[in-house]
């Protein structure tokens, strides 16, 4: 009987009465390891990252993230408390990191015939001397904002990378504002908590400062 309640687990939260059951997931530290230059503000103001490029990192908690995914529901998206049920909204999103949370979806080209081409057009190389031309400074902006995506806002649990597919929204700034940032991120979180509320999963990603916070 023992042998049949443990292979019919299908949530974490299914086993909460065995002591062995409680794991601590595990995930990469949410930190934004590049210092924030002064002259990228008025491109990443522009493209709707201003506020979050003054979030700094925050110590996150491993086992207070992986209680609240124990309260997790996936078919409602919602934490269940004994006082009610509560989530994670865009409100929350817009007003914790100010990023949009309107505008047109975040999709991107999933392919490039020479992603090395499209790195060196819109990223090109950092600006290092005091005097750098605008045309620099907007590529170390794309640079920052792509950190900040793969480093704190869409965090990948295994590795510290960031998909290509976002470079080419950034292409001109006043444009990239328009895009609905907020709700990616948010379903990213949704989709990552969902994942993690699986036995076997022994990890998380998505955006957990705004999960902890």
């Amino acid at each position: 009987m023992a042998q049949l309640i443990r292979t019919d687990i299908r949530h974490i939260s299914d086993a909460a009465n065995n002591a062995d059951s409680f794991r601590v997931l595990r995930g990469r530290v949410s930190a934004l390891k590049i210092a924030l230059d002064a002259r990228f503000m008025p491109y990443l103001e522009l493209a709707g990252f201003g506020s979050i490029a003054l979030i700094r990192s925050s110590d996150l908690r491993f086992d207070l993230l992986s209680a609240l995914v124990e309260r997790w529901g996936p078919e409602t998206h919602t934490f269940h408390f004994p006082c009610g049920e509560c989530t994670v909204t865009l409100e929350d999103v817009a007003v914790q990191l100010g990023l949009p949370i309107d505008g047109s979806p975040v999709t991107g080209v999933f392919s490039f015939t020479d992603p090395a081409a499209v790195c060196y057009q819109l990223l090109g190389e950092s600006p290092e001397d005091a005097i750098a031309s605008e045309g620099e400074l907007m590529c170390a902006a794309r640079a920052y904002i792509m950190h900040m995506i793969g480093a704190a806002l869409m965090l990948d649990a295994n590795g510290d990378i960031v998909h290509l597919s976002y470079l080419p929204l950034l292409v001109d700034f006043s444009t990239a504002r328009s895009y609905s940032w907020g709700s990616a991120i948010l379903a990213m979180l949704y989709r990552e908590l969902c994942r993690a509320t699986e036995p076997q999963v022994k990890d998380i990603g998505g955006c957990l400062i705004l999960l902890q916070s």
